[in-house]
């Protein structure tokens, strides 16, 4: 190419001459003149070159099914290739240009060099960011951390990069270059420790498939609790359910913990797991006639029935003195209540019945006894989950009253608190 371009460029100067112009005059002259040639050239060249390439790669991308080479229209990459050729034509012409002027050669000569490097980084980085987009696109890779492996790349790529610009810059061998950049690692490290604990993070996480894009992630640490919208090197982003984002360093995610809910919403309910407090003054044995009034109670009638038959043949066969309610077996209201708690949620439509489904009472508290319900519902949406789990407990606590218990609750007449807070003492009034 550099045999090519000495006629286009080196005939105006013995042009000059033979017309009787000075050495100096006509060097000057011709150096403009080729400038002026040269920019002409470059420009059409660009010109000629983008004009085929967009409307080639347009046509590619009209008459294929596959996304990418849109994304490729849609990065620009063509246009940065188109002004890759006409750059290559000044690095070579340059030396013939400047031929006369060493100084100007080498300082132009450098400036273009660099710029070339430049843009191809730039040209690999639109490949590359089309590549990211793309795999977005494809389901199996759309929950992957693209973005974190594209930044490394990118990372390494303009390391290079920047260790070419600067032995061209300095005439510094490349060898050499790469000797100086192992010295100064140490230095590289401490700059780059979020990028290179990033990196290994995104290792971690992409091997171990701890989170994917979309999951649903709680970090109390960092006051996350939404879907995850993206991974990369650096950070973790989530929006969360009140539509604020939340960034979290990606290492977070393999130095702390977090809840991943990705197993709840792939499973077939999501899980109920309250209690209500029954206040324990109120628990006590049932005579006959409060059994008889419960079992008017369609859903424990048939289980008081032969619950009650159970226990009077023990009590006969025993001899039991049922004129003390304790001796012998007896049937609670908070027994009762309990059973009923497990009829109701075995006929409810929001639970699953496939999966566990129980009422439990939990350890005594100084507040009361709790009584906890543990079930599953079938819809693991937000706003319908709440509604179904508002919807027992709702039926729950208007129940308690029919059993002859309370709901354990601090002392209110008016619907005000009338009790006074232990107010702790300070130093001062010690």
């Amino acid at each position: 190419m550099h045999k090519t371009l000495e006629p286009v460029f080196n005939f105006l100067y013995p042009i000059f001459r033979k017309w009787g112009l000075g050495y100096s005059f006509a060097s000057y002259l011709s150096l403009v003149l080729n400038i002026i040639i040269l920019m002409l050239l470059t420009y059409a060249i660009y010109k000629v070159f983008r004009f085929i390439l967009v409307n080639v790669m347009a046509i590619i991308a009209a008459k294929t099914k596959t996304k990418f080479d849109d994304l490729i229209v849609s990065n620009k990459t063509v246009i940065y290739i188109a002004q890759l050729i006409p750059f290559t034509l000044i690095y070579k012409s340059v030396p013939i240009i400047l031929e006369r002027y060493d100084y100007w050669e080498d300082i132009f000569g450098k400036l273009v060099g660099v710029y070339i490097v430049l843009l191809v980084l730039w040209i690999i980085r639109t490949i590359l960011s089309t590549l990211q987009d793309y795999l977005k696109h494809i389901p199996r890779y759309s929950d992957k951390p693209v973005d974190s492996f594209i930044q490394v790349i990118m990372i390494v790529l303009w390391m290079f990069g920047i260790a070419v610009i600067i032995s061209k810059l300095f005439g510094i061998n490349q060898k050499e270059m790469l000797t100086i950049l192992g010295a100064v690692s140490a230095l590289i490290i401490l700059i780059f420790r979020d990028t290179i604990l990033g990196f290994v993070a995104s290792v971690q996480v992409a091997i171990n498939d701890m989170v994917r894009i979309g999951d649903w992630i709680t970090m109390d640490r960092y006051g996350a609790d939404g879907d995850v919208i993206e991974i990369n090197l650096a950070t973790v982003k989530v929006r969360n359910f009140d539509n604020t984002t939340t960034t979290i360093p990606t290492y977070s995610l393999s130095s702390d913990s977090f809840h991943n809910w990705r197993g709840m919403l792939k499973s077939d309910g999501r899980r109920i797991k309250r209690h209500i407090l029954i206040k324990a003054s109120t628990i006590r044995f049932l005579n006959n006639s409060e059994l008889e009034d419960l079992q008017k109670i369609t859903l424990i009638s048939s289980y008081i029935e032969s619950r009650k038959a159970e226990i009077d043949r023990f009590n006969q066969a025993n001899g039991i003195d049922k004129s003390v309610a304790i001796n012998g077996r007896n049937m609670t209201n908070l027994g009762l209540f309990r059973k009923y708690i497990n009829q109701y949620l075995h006929q409810h439509p929001g639970l699953n019945k496939n999966m566990i489904m129980l009422c439990r009472q939990l350890q005594l508290t100084p507040y009361g006894v709790p009584l906890e319900v543990y079930a599953f519902s079938t819809d693991k949406r937000f706003e319908n989950y709440e509604y179904i789990m508002a919807d027992i407990f709702d039926h729950v606590i208007a129940a308690v009253q029919y059993f002859h218990l309370e709901v354990s609750e601090l002392p209110s007449n008016t619907g005000y608190m009338d009790y006074e807070l232990p107010v702790k003492k300070s130093k001062s009034s010690l």
